[in-house]
């Protein structure tokens, strides 16, 4: 898997949505209970307790969306003593939750710090030239467009599955499906990894094209050596949805400037104009 660190693609004006959509991500996972802490790898109990009862509020359920079958019973964030020992107290929802809006709560809601951080760094990269190409408001729509489709159609694929599902990659698939449809030939600097990190940069049809098609065979089961904890089939459904969604602002798209330097590795050779 290929690290994108930097892309050729100037802008014309401040990417403010993406900027607060990273802000927002960041915030939230701070405060998540049980996440951002020293008990983020689950030795705590009452950080545990607290973390499942926080999920299973706002986190998107594959089950819930399809077939609007919500629990019963639910973790409370409580403490308490059973006949196998300590555990997390489950009672009646005290809230009603709302499936269609747990799906945009789930969008801001992270596992890990890598987890949060990986989503960032493709969001900071890719993200900014397609809110330049669409405009702060219409890019936000955007973004939330996909990461419902992304969703939905995860869910559609996992009807009866009661895991939650979280994170803002669904989403931030339609924003690298935009930007392949609207800069196949942008350069990108990514770090290869092959003994040492390799610094190259290669085209964003080839970068964006590689990671979509390994999502692509990991949400068909091969290549992984189990379920995981990957949504691969919302990252697809996110990534096609993106494209669709960017496709009629094709022909308007001024084109990223010519590479220069090094290209794949090597110096390009200069270009002259007579």
């Amino acid at each position: 898997m290929v690290i994108p660190v930097h892309d050729v693609n100037p802008l014309r004006r401040t990417p403010w949505v993406t900027y607060a959509l990273i802000a927002v991500n960041v915030l939230v996972f701070v405060t998540m209970p049980g996440m951002a802490g020293p008990a983020a790898g689950g030795g705590d109990l009452a950080r545990l307790c607290h973390l499942q009862a926080f999920m299973d509020r706002y986190a998107a359920v594959p089950r819930e969306l399809i077939h609007h079958q919500l629990p019963g019973l639910v973790p409370t964030g409580d403490i308490g003593v059973g006949p196998h020992g300590p555990g997390c107290v489950v009672a009646p929802p005290s809230y009603d939750k709302s499936p269609p809006l747990s799906v945009f709560t789930a969008m801001f809601l992270h596992g890990s710090w890598l987890h949060l951080l990986g989503n960032m760094l493709f969001l900071l990269i890719f993200g900014n030239n397609v809110e330049d190409r669409m405009g702060h408001i219409r890019y936000f729509l955007f973004y939330v467009v996909c990461g419902y489709a992304a969703g939905y159609g995860f869910a559609l694929f996992n009807a009866t599955s009661g895991d939650p599902l979280i994170g803002a990659s669904g989403a931030i698939a339609g924003v690298l499906g935009a930007y392949l449809v609207l800069w196949p030939g942008a350069r990108v600097w990514v770090l290869v990894p092959f003994l040492v990190f390799l610094p190259l940069r290669l085209p964003a049809w080839l970068v964006l094209g590689f990671w979509f098609a390994l999502q692509a065979v990991y949400s068909s089961g091969h290549g992984v050596s189990g379920p995981g904890t990957v949504a691969y089939a919302a990252h697809v459904v996110g990534f096609l949805a993106g494209m669709l969604l960017a496709w009629p602002l094709k022909p308007g798209t001024p084109p990223p400037p010519e590479p220069r330097g090094l290209l794949f590795g090597r110096r390009a050779r200069p270009r002259y104009t007579w």
